[in-house]
């Protein structure tokens, strides 16, 4: 009994969230690092989300607090920010209760970026099939609004780091026609806004993985 109550509990929680999510998502300018089980490094690239927000306070004028807090796949304090942020080398295992709490923030307008630091992809497609049965990742035309935001990307993503030698791409999930999440694959954006002197990325380098990160968030801002 005490579990049925808790479950019927957590389906109210996630229906309030459903409800009340887009009126919190249209005032909050907040990030979050999602830490996921499996084993896979959800912790990797520290200083990214820092230098990132940094940015993007400066440039596209956001006002996000400087250090992003992180949150659990499958808790309900996730529904708290508008995207989430998520990235590693290795396994990653979502659970029953992750798939219908990531799934109920997706559709329900929040928005999730992935950046595949080498080593990520076969595990994450897995996952996120488990969350959305019937999609596939889609590439995003070249001609998609969130590589034309404040800056202009006419490729669509930058490369960063060269991993396998293949060009980049940037793989979405779309729900309802809205973009619910985007993936950097062979890119890796999240190293190009590390402190130089872990990568020693150039300037120019650097700066792009920075502006199509603001880019990114600037879209899922406005959308």
């Amino acid at each position: 009994m005490i579990k049925l109550r808790s479950h019927i509990l957590k389906k109210t929680l996630l229906l309030v969230a459903f409800l009340f999510l887009p009126f919190a998502f249209a005032t909050a300018q907040q990030i979050a690092i999602l830490k996921y089980n499996g084993g896979g490094d959800w912790y990797a690239n520290p200083t990214a989300l820092p230098n990132l927000i940094n940015f993007c306070n400066t440039t596209i004028k956001t006002s996000i607090k400087t250090n992003p807090e992180t949150v659990e796949i499958g808790n309900i304090d996730i529904f708290n920010y508008p995207i989430v942020f998520m990235t590693g080398h290795g396994n990653v295992r979502f659970s029953e209760n992750d798939i219908e709490n990531l799934k109920t923030y997706l559709i329900s307008g929040g928005f999730l970026h992935i950046s595949d630091n080498y080593g990520l992809d076969k595990y994450i497609r897995r996952e996120l099939k488990k969350v959305f049965p019937n999609q596939e990742f889609q590439e995003i035309p070249y001609n998609h609004p969130i590589f034309h935001q404040t800056f202009n990307f006419e490729n669509g993503v930058p490369k960063i780091h060269e991993h396998d030698n293949k060009p980049p791409q940037g793989f979405g999930l779309f729900y309802e026609g809205r973009l619910i999440c985007f993936y950097d694959y062979e890119a890796d954006l999240s190293d190009g806004w590390e402190d130089k002197e872990i990568h020693h990325d150039n300037f120019k380098t650097r700066e792009k993985a920075l502006k199509m990160g603001a880019n990114i968030i600037e879209y899922t801002f406005k959308n």
